[in-house]
């Protein structure tokens, strides 16, 4: 349940159209949901505009069905399910509604397929190898209601062709830069947009690449101004971080 609706809810108790009964049940549930393995966070829709996001990796599909469900009940729609296997995927979607994504390793549970998108976020990657993260934070972003473009490999090493999506980069409101090896594409996008730079290092790269840690450092020292770096890998983060900036003053 999200702010707009707690509104609507108190407007038809104001309006006689429900008892104090009914919206005390409805209510009754928040701010949380003990169902012994989780803590269920019904408020977070109000707090934060959507609701509380699943991380699949280390839980059981019985355990994210189980969540799932008691999310369901109240009403949740567009359940993000992040880091969530093909086979988990198989057997909640059995008995729960699910759209898998298995490059994202996202699944989308009770997906609204009719929704309004604003605003114009970029996701550009250095190489091929990078997309599966940039997907991560593509589809997150797409979820919460954002329109998304996709610049897939593009990175420094041929940097004619990003340049030759300049007018894009020009377009975007926020972008999302992921790239691992030495993580140069996101000083460069920071130095050529006046929009803020969401920085994603990945576990891409050769030995020295460290797993990602080379990426994250040159990130985080980026000469260019206006870039925030998040973990390595951490595409869910930077998707949901560019949502919240894309809807600021909405």
């Amino acid at each position: 349940m999200n702010g707009q609706e707690v509104l609507e809810l108190l407007l038809k108790l104001e309006n006689h159209e429900i008892d104090a009964k009914t919206a005390f049940s409805t209510l009754k549930g928040m701010p949380f949901e003990d169902i012994g393995y989780a803590n269920i966070d019904h408020h977070r829709g109000i707090r934060q505009g959507t609701c509380e996001v699943i991380y699949g990796e280390g839980k059981t599909a019985e355990q994210i069905k189980g969540i799932l469900e008691r999310m369901l009940l109240r009403g949740e729609r567009d359940v993000l399910i992040t880091r969530l296997s093909s086979e988990k995927a198989a057997l909640i979607e059995k008995t729960i509604p699910l759209t898998y994504h298995p490059e994202a390793r996202i699944g989308i549970a009770n997906e609204t397929l009719q929704k309004d998108h604003i605003g114009n976020i970029v996701v550009a990657t250095g190489g091929t190898s990078d997309i599966p993260i940039a997907e991560e934070a593509a589809i997150t972003a797409q979820t919460l209601g954002n329109n998304v473009v996709k610049l897939y490999d593009v990175g420094v090493s041929g940097i004619h062709r990003l340049l030759s999506r300049h007018d894009v980069l020009m377009k975007a409101k926020v972008i999302i830069v992921v790239a691992g090896m030495e993580g140069a594409l996101a000083s460069v996008i920071g130095g050529l947009v006046d929009c803020p730079v969401i920085a994603v290092p990945t576990s891409v790269g050769y030995g020295a690449a460290f797993n990602g840690v080379a990426a994250l450092l040159s990130m985080l020292n980026s000469c260019a101004s206006g870039v925030t770096v998040v973990n390595i890998d951490n595409g869910f983060g930077a998707g949901y971080s560019a949502s919240m900036i894309n809807h600021i003053g909405e």
